[in-house]
Order: C-alpha cells, then sequence, then structure tokens
C-alpha cells in the first residue's frame, strides 16, 4: 500500500473514525484503525464492538495511488501523528516487516502494524427497509431528549433512547425514572411493523457530532441487535441495548388540574437565579407557589440564605399550586424549547410536572415533584 494526500484530508476523516475507538478497551486490535486503499480511494475502519465507523476519501481527493492494500495501525499513534504534521503532502507507504512509513518533506515516522486478519469483520450492511430522516431534525431530536436518560449502568436500558417507529410517526422517549423527555414526529419512511430499539444515548451524542451543517439526508437500518447510520461518506454501526423498554405512555396525564403559561426567557433566569441558593444535597430544591396571577419561585440554605423571584403567569382558572422540583431537571428541560411562552401542567403537588409548548404538543418534559411541605 503508498499514496500520497493531502494533511487536512487525512485529518478531516481521522477525526472520524478515531471516535469508535475506546481508551478503556484492552484488546489491541480494538484500539487501532483499519485502512483499505482500492482504485476507487480510501477506507478507514474503526471499532470498539459497541461502535463501528467507516469512512471513504474519494480517489480526486488523493494526490496519487501507487498501490493498493489494507493495513491496521494503532489509532491513537497514527492519529496524533497526522494531527501535528503541517498542512502538505504527506506520504504513507507499507514497507517490509509489517510498518508503516510515513514522511513529509522534514518528517518521518514509522509505526509496528498489526495483522489485517485479526480487525473485525465490520457487517456495515443495508436494510430491506431503511428510515429516513433530516440529520437537523435527527440532532435536535437527542439534544431534546438525551439529557434525560440515565448514566446509571445498574438500569442499562434507560441509558439509551428508546425509539419507537409506527406507520410514518417517531417517538423517541428518555427517561432516568426521576423526569423523562419525550419528542415526536413524522418522517417519509414506513415501517412495515411496529417497531422499537434502544440506542445508548453515548452513541448517539457521538453521530450527532459527525453531523456537518448541511441538512442532508440521514438512512437509518435497523436490524435486532444493531442500528446502522449512513450519511454523506461515513457509515457509523451502534448496538442496541438489550431488554425491554418500560412502558411510559401511561406516566403521561391527559387530563390536568391546573394550567399556567409563562413567559419562557422569565421562567427559565428566575429559575437559574433560584438555583444559586440550592446545593445537590437537598437535589438542588426550590419552590414554587402560585398567588392568583402571579408564582413566587424560592430557594434556600440555612447557613447561607435565601432568593425569591416573582413572576406573571396566565392560568386557566383560580386553584392555586405549592410544589417543589428540582432546579436542574428543570432548567435541562426548559433548554429543550424554542418558543417564547412555556406552558406549565399540574394535578397537584405529588403529581408530575408536565412542561410543553402551547403552540405544539410533539414535545413533553415530564418532572417527579420533591415533597418538602
Amino acid at each position: 500500500m503508498k499514496l500520497t494526500i493531502k494533511q487536512n484530508k487525512l485529518m478531516e476523516h481521522l477525526n472520524y473514525v478515531i471516535r469508535g475507538i475506546s481508551n478503556k478497551n484492552l484488546i489491541p486490535i480494538l484500539n487501532c484503525i483499519k485502512f483499505e486503499l482500492t482504485n476507487d480511494g480510501l477506507y478507514l475502519m474503526s471499532t470498539d464492538n459497541e461502535v463501528a465507523i467507516k469512512t471513504f476519501i474519494n480517489k480526486n481527493d488523493i494526490d496519487n495511488i501507487d498501490t493498493t492494500g489494507e493495513i491496521v495501525v494503532s489509532g491513537r499513534y497514527i492519529y496524533e501523528i497526522i494531527r501535528k504534521l503541517p498542512n502538505e503532502l504527506i506520504n504513507i507507504e507499507e514497507v517490509v516487516d509489517s510498518k508503516l512509513y510515513i514522511y513529509t518533506q522534514n518528517s518521518s515516522f514509522h509505526l509496528n502494524c498489526n495483522n489485517v486478519s485479526e480487525f473485525p469483520n465490520l457487517e456495515l450492511e443495508d436494510s430491506k427497509t431503511p428510515v429516513y430522516i433530516s440529520q437537523k431534525l435527527f440532532k435536535n431530536i437527542i439534544i431534546q431528549t438525551s439529557f434525560a436518560t440515565s448514566t446509571q449502568e445498574s438500569r442499562p436500558i434507560l441509558t439509551g433512547i428508546n425509539f419507537h417507529f409506527e406507520g410514518n410517526v417517531l417517538e423517541c422517549t428518555a427517561t432516568d425514572s426521576y423526569r423523562l423527555a419525550k419528542k415526536t414526529v413524522e418522517i417519509q419512511s414506513l415501517l412495515q411493523d411496529a417497531t422499537d430499539i434502544v440506542i445508548p444515548t453515548k452513541n448517539l451524542n457521538e453521530l450527532i457530532r459527525l453531523f456537518n451543517d448541511e441538512d442532508e439526508q440521514l438512512e437509518m437500518h435497523v436490524f435486532n441487535n444493531k442500528v446502522i447510520f449512513k450519511f454523506s461518506s461515513i457509515i457509523m454501526m451502534s448496538r442496541l441495548i438489550n431488554g425491554t423498554y418500560p412502558n411510559t405512555s401511561k406516566l403521561i396525564p391527559t387530563e390536568f388540574e391546573l394550567t399556567m403559561r409563562v413567559n419562557y426567557r422569565d421562567f427559565f433566569n428566575s429559575i437559574d437565579r433560584a438555583s444559586l441558593l440550592t446545593n445537590e444535597a437537598d437535589k438542588n430544591t426550590i419552590k414554587l407557589q402560585s398567588k392568583g396571577n402571579e408564582i413566587i419561585v424560592s430557594s434556600n440554605i440555612p447557613e447561607i440564605g435565601n432568593v425569591e423571584e416573582k413572576l406573571n403567569v396566565q392560568k386557566n382558572h383560580d386553584q392555586e399550586i405549592k410544589i417543589a422540583f428540582s432546579s436542574k431537571y428543570m432548567m435541562d428541560a426548559l433548554k429543550s424549547f424554542e418558543s417564547e411562552e412555556v406552558e406549565l401542567l399540574f394535578n397537584g403537588e405529588i403529581k408530575p410536572i408536565i412542561l410543553k409548548n402551547p403552540e405544539s404538543d410533539n414535545l413533553i418534559q415530564l418532572i417527579l415533584p420533591i415533597r418538602t411541605y
């Protein structure tokens, strides 16, 4: 294998595949990047068995292809070498004794290669019925839900986002059992049967970091134990989380005792200021109390002091509410909205608080209250 390529072009694609390598992996071959040079161009591949990434550099973006071939080399070392070289032509050549020779006009490196046959077969095939969704919409879904997933490995199923496909509707749900985020969108594709999968949140966050700013189509190929994403010149595979996702549909009420509408920015800022006098030991608790067309947001740390914020609200009737919740959870939920106003829906001080955009039901946030009264 021998080629000449510009540093910035190779670096662009190394930035993609390096995300498929785990620093914690004890199996040496899974810390490697596979280079496969053909007459059509250069494929780069990486995997840690939970995620796999494959990217392609077209021959038109390669200055010279001398001889084709395959090599497998330490991912971190080649990444750092290429990153620190100047933006000029780089020569990459496989030489005797399983070594890779990387050289420019003023620099040269030799890296030991691994056995190509040991590198896993990635199996990045297509499904019969791919799902098509815009990258921009998909990214919004992840941003608006992923924060609500659990970080506790004791319940692995909750560390992912549940994708439920039915007809042309995609419903994405995330919960850590204290809060819930649910986004519903219409898609162009139709799967033959209702399909439920749970994708690890950390893998989805890595995926959306690979997106460019252009609003291109994303292909999803769903299988029993994995999902494959295709876009631009990149293919990414993620393993699915095994198990049955809890039925969360019954957690979201359809009727409410009290509805409030409040200016989004004013409410967020008041929660933000009130959170200054909270602490993690008390679950960042703040209190909300309504009095007529006004709400009072308050918090205190006995040994430090207290804060009180007042806001005007619109209520659907004269009933009052007195409730406490985590300021962190409330701010996380509020950040997912892009509306000028937000609707707060209550069924008493011990039932979940629901947040939504007054103009749309496609995004729902749920937060469990904290008992303090």
